[in-house]
């Protein structure tokens, strides 16, 4: 059966978590994605949707596997004097779960990432950071997934 929409959007916001808590406790995606399964996510049982836990666990063991290049993209995003440390660490989890899912996620389309990243970080921030990762997720989706927006690819496509 295919997750729904919302078993998606809910996967999502648990694997910004979930990242963000990997970059502060330095604990491992295996570890991180167990515990939300098997804890965190059971507790919330009781709520009318559960996050769609295979897409979750790709999410958060995708994003460490491709760190490198997803913050080589963040960084090519930023202004000149801006460093990726700068950037608040939610920021950083939620454009780094973004970039995972254009890149490698192609079975979701590219406007659907933006959207639902846009969404989350809505959730989190009221000034100009919602703008910021809405500017980045669509540049990347571009040099990506350019036929989806009827573009050509670039030369410099982001590999992973």
């Amino acid at each position: 059966m295919q997750p729904s929409n919302a078993e998606r959007r809910a996967a999502r916001l648990a694997a910004v978590q979930a990242i963000y808590q990997m970059e502060l406790t330095g604990e491992d995606a295996e570890s991180v994605a167990q515990e939300f399964c098997e804890h965190r996510f059971r507790e919330n049982e009781r709520k009318p949707c559960t996050p769609d836990e295979a897409f979750f666990s790709d999410l958060v063991r995708g994003v460490p596997h491709h760190q490198v290049e997803i913050d080589r993209a963040i960084v090519d995003g930023l202004a000149e004097n801006w460093k990726l440390q700068r950037i608040d660490s939610i920021l950083r989890a939620i454009l780094r779960t973004g970039i995972y899912e254009l890149v490698v996620r192609k079975d979701v389309p590219a406007k659907v990432v933006i959207d639902e990243y846009l969404n989350i970080a809505h959730a989190f921030f009221g000034g100009e950071e919602p703008a910021f990762v809405n500017a980045l997720l669509d540049r990347v989706a571009h040099r990506k997934r350019a036929a989806e927006f009827g573009e050509a690819p670039p030369d410099d496509e982001l590999r992973f």
